[in-house]
């Protein structure tokens, strides 16, 4: 299923490599399902790079609305970890996570790969003309060979900027915010990876005033549906 609800929490993080494939077993048998577990959570998608020197992983989830990512059950569950997020939240690296309000969707599916591409606005711009463009642009990049489905997202920097028991145990970062991201997903990693400076030609060429795009293309390496939340 595409992203459906009114927001998404978009993240990308490195881990420490002697604890990558224990992350990936945590990831899949607890971490995602305890997430699609709370009110309001979708859909969780996990991404993958392998070759990509920063932000080798990706994880987008999609919600109901954009108060469910500072909802009570989130933030208890933050506050809470297991046991094994215990162990596994030190080995994170570069984390940067940001909720975004869905401003606009094109494409009915899912693909087995998917850009993400951060963006700032560009000076004069702000939320009001990207709001007035987002529709457009979705519909334009839609169009692009290998597409499957375009989001546009708007950061809500204060929803997800609370700090959790989670955050204690991560190493200090201090990662670079944006303002907007763009989500293509697609059939091919190798055909987005081609069309991947297209679609930022497209982005500049837009009225949406936003610019110094910051793209990665992920391989889809797991996908979770919730059947529980309204």
């Amino acid at each position: 299923m595409a992203l459906t609800g009114k927001a998404f929490l978009a993240i990308w993080h490195d881990i420490d490599p002697p604890m990558r494939d224990e992350y990936t077993e945590w990831h899949t048998r607890e971490h995602m399902p305890e997430r699609l577990s709370i009110p309001g959570f979708l859909l969780g998608k996990r991404l993958v790079r392998e070759d990509e020197a920063r932000y080798r992983y990706g994880t987008i989830y999609d919600g109901h609305e954009l108060e469910v990512f500072r909802s009570p059950a989130y933030l208890q569950r933050l506050n809470n970890p297991t046991v094994w997020s215990n162990q596994l939240q030190p080995a994170f690296r570069n984390f940067l996570r940001i909720a975004c309000e869905r401003l606009a969707s094109t494409g009915t599916g899912d693909g087995g790969a998917l850009v993400t591409i951060r963006l700032d606005f560009i000076e004069g711009a702000g939320e009001q003309q990207l709001r007035a463009g987002a529709k457009r642009l979705a519909e334009v990049l839609y169009r692009v060979r290998g597409v499957c489905a375009a989001h546009i997202g708007l950061a809500q920097r204060e929803v997800s900027s609370t700090k959790t028991r989670e955050t204690e145990l991560r190493p200090g970062m201090q990662e670079k915010d944006f303002d907007a991201v763009v989500l293509v997903e697609g059939s091919e990693l190798a055909q987005l990876q081609q069309s991947a400076q297209e679609l930022e030609l497209l982005i500049a060429a837009s009225d949406c005033g936003i610019g110094n795009p910051q793209t990665i293309v992920y391989r889809l390496a797991y996908q979770l549906v919730t059947q529980i939340n309204s």
